[in-house]
């Protein structure tokens, strides 16, 4: 097979393409197409219908996160790969050619899955509440050597109020490490950074501009590099962000309803959500409502459709048209607006808000909450807060990193439902000679890829 290599800048979109020196000029010696993407336009659904080649019904990707009903627990950001439900790539390309390797460096669900090599990140959790960044490897031989070599992976520069490109470029820097030990014939990288700066800015490009030629540097970087060694390059985007200005709060309208049901504790409230008639799993501009009452979804879905904000309201029929007809989804599905994204608040004093709504917590948060990228305006002297939170860390204190805000207007991009035109789609470039149309649809990226891998 020929090697090949898969490099996913997240975020990128037509749009933005034409402000990258280097991608501008690199996408013009060869094809370009806009990707129709799937519903939810969201990373972890995206990413398992790529590899796969399946839409979500059949690969039960349904979201970033869904409510696991055996254990009444709404999870987000799982790492095992034994959740996607269908063939990925590599399987498919070894069963071709024994011969075949595959390094997966960063896509999601990249734990425990049959590639060669896989890098992703695993913080350390000791018991005195710390949060220790470090990876997961395979083989387990890469972890203490490549962080050697390249340093620790920047945790906290991957994600929250201090993201930066040196996630990416540590990442980037970790696909060259793994190239020159072990040579795969498919590598898959993971480039996020323009992902967070939009979610922060929107397309507002006197703010992103410096983060548009950061990470045109490390594709110019990576490109280059990959050429020299013969490698094809596959340069694609999972979605395009949306400017938005209106969050909207599916899981408040739900509870003063008398629907959604909360559990004190210390003074603070839990969502409690099998106690609940019904709730909603916020994820960017689409929201898995589950009604453990059915006799309730009427009402529901009344009250979603009568909110500011919600563009439409899948329910089964309209849930097996748009694939999402699994029994992860929730009863009700729930789009948003152009212009609004839903919100995971369920509190409706922000006193009683829990005490991780204002911390950078992905596991614990029952939706998804692009406010972590934000420290709360109000504090007074943020950069003297987090230092002495630091310095409790390094002192061995238990500490509460609580300088998040939770005024979510702040966030100013979004994505998740379809995009408002091709210019804001994502896209697929490649210098081969296999695009058949400028549209092309996200269930084709996979043979898209094995037709890299078998080409002369």
């Amino acid at each position: 097979m020929k090697k090949t290599v898969v490099l996913n800048v997240v975020g990128l979109t037509p749009n933005l393409l034409d402000r990258m020196t280097f991608l501008s000029q690199w996408a013009a010696l060869g094809q370009v197409a806009t990707i129709n993407p799937i519903l939810p336009a969201v990373t972890c659904s995206v990413q398992a219908t790529y590899l796969t080649g399946k839409l979500p019904n059949e690969h039960g990707i349904v979201a970033n996160g869904w409510y696991f009903r055996d254990e009444c627990e709404v999870k987000f950001w799982r790492q095992s790969n034994k959740l996607i439900q269908a063939p990925k790539i590599w399987e498919m390309a070894k069963a071709i050619d024994p011969s075949f390797t595959c390094a997966n460096l960063f896509w999601w669900f990249n734990m425990y899955s049959s590639v060669d090599y896989a890098i992703t990140p695993r913080p350390m959790y000791p018991a005195d509440g710390r949060k220790i960044p470090d990876i997961y490897t395979k083989p387990v031989e890469v972890r203490s050597p490549i962080q050697a070599n390249l340093g620790q992976f920047p945790l906290f520069n991957f994600w929250g109020p201090n993201t930066s490109i040196a996630s990416t470029q540590w990442i980037a820097n970790s696909a060259k490490w793994i190239e020159d030990r072990y040579n795969p014939t498919l590598t898959l990288v993971y480039l996020p950074h323009l992902d967070y700066c939009l979610q922060r800015f929107g397309t507002e490009f006197k703010k992103i501009d410096k983060d548009l030629a950061e990470i045109d540097a490390v594709c110019a970087d990576l490109i280059n590099y990959y050429e020299d060694r013969n490698a094809q390059i596959i340069l694609l985007s999972e979605y395009g962000i949306t400017n938005v200005s209106k969050p909207v709060h599916l899981n408040r309208l739900l509870r003063e309803n008398g629907l959604l049901t909360v559990r004190e504790e210390m003074g603070r409230e839990l969502l409690d959500a099998e106690a609940s008639i019904a709730f909603a799993v916020a994820d960017h501009q689409i929201a898995h409502v589950y009604v453990n009452d059915s006799a309730y979804i009427g009402k529901v879905r009344d009250l979603l459709e009568s909110a500011d904000g919600v563009a439409k309201v899948l329910e089964e029929d309209e849930k097996q048209t748009y694939h999402l007809d699994c029994d992860r989804s929730g009863e009700l599905i729930a789009i948003a607006s152009k212009d609004a994204w839903f919100t995971y608040y369920y509190w409706l004093d922000d006193r009683c808000a829990p005490d991780f709504a204002r911390t950078v917590d992905i596991h614990r948060k029952p939706g998804y909450d692009p406010v972590e990228l934000f420290i709360d305006p109000q504090l007074k002297f943020p950069k003297l807060k987090v230092a002495s939170k630091l310095l409790k860390k390094q002192l061995g204190f238990r500490y509460l990193m609580d300088v998040i805000s939770l005024d979510a207007t702040l966030v100013k991009g979004s994505h998740g439902c379809f995009p408002i035109s091709s210019a804001e789609s994502p896209v697929c470039i490649t210098k081969n000679d296999f695009l058949n149309s400028s549209l092309i649809e996200a269930t084709d990226i996979c043979s898209l890829i094995l037709r890299h891998l078998n080409s002369n």
